[in-house]
């Protein structure tokens, strides 16, 4: 399933944690070691650029951080981000620099690449968002199937491949400049290759090719690149 292979989701010079990244085929089975990585790398930040805030949290000073933001660890804000009113960070993330978290958007182990949007009332759990990725308002990464089983992601408009995850939870893999549309779900096991668009409102799983525009689940388009 070459879609979702790191390689060609990922500009892993474009995060904090992109060594870490880089041990692994695919981008789910970084999940689990998030916050074991944050705590490991983050005594090792530089002091003049970071400061500890708290357990496990490291924020670049240069960041800027709303007063009624919540933060919990295990966390990394990279240079120049900024978390704004009400966002409610959980713990277990790293958001890259120059990268923009919301009002009353809400965090949970996750991978926010360099320069992201996710800028109103999103929910981003258990994903990993790639360089100049973008979440319309409203868009959300829904992390838990409804029947609880465990997530397995399948390629439905290419090879058919279908690959056993293990996880239980498990939002979505958005490559590089991926742009969703305002109000969009991402179920459990969505990858969205790089340089595609999802349509606002649009109910979205399975692996949708790099450069492709997502209309509905019986229209994906290719862009003419």
């Amino acid at each position: 399933m070459e879609t979702a292979r790191i390689k060609n989701l990922y500009t892993l010079e474009e995060t904090i944690a992109g060594e870490y990244l880089a041990q692994f085929t695919y981008p789910w089975e970084a999940l689990k070691g998030i916050s074991d990585f944050i705590r490991k790398i983050g005594p090792t930040l530089d002091s003049e650029k970071y400061e500890q805030r708290g357990e496990d949290i490291w924020v670049a000073k240069s960041a800027t951080v709303f007063p009624s933001a919540y933060l919990h660890g295990p966390l990394i804000i990279d240079e120049e981000a900024e978390i704004r009113h009400c966002a409610f960070i959980r713990g277990s993330a790293i958001v890259g620099k120059g990268s923009v978290v919301g009002n009353s958007t809400e965090l949970k182990n996750v991978i926010i690449f360099n320069s992201v949007q996710v800028p109103h009332y999103n929910y981003v759990g258990d994903s990993i968002l790639g360089y100049k990725s973008h979440m319309g308002a409203g868009s959300i990464t829904s992390n838990v199937k409804s029947d609880k089983e465990l997530v397995v992601v399948k390629d439905v408009y290419d090879t058919k491949e279908e690959i056993p995850t293990g996880l239980k939870k498990f939002g979505a893999m958005l490559g590089d400049y991926v742009e969703v549309g305002c109000n969009s779900v991402l179920n459990p096991g969505t990858v969205v290759g790089p340089h595609s668009n999802i349509y606002p409102t649009s109910c979205v799983r399975g692996v949708i090719p790099a450069n492709s525009i997502y209309k509905d689940k019986e229209h994906v388009v290719r862009k003419n690149v």
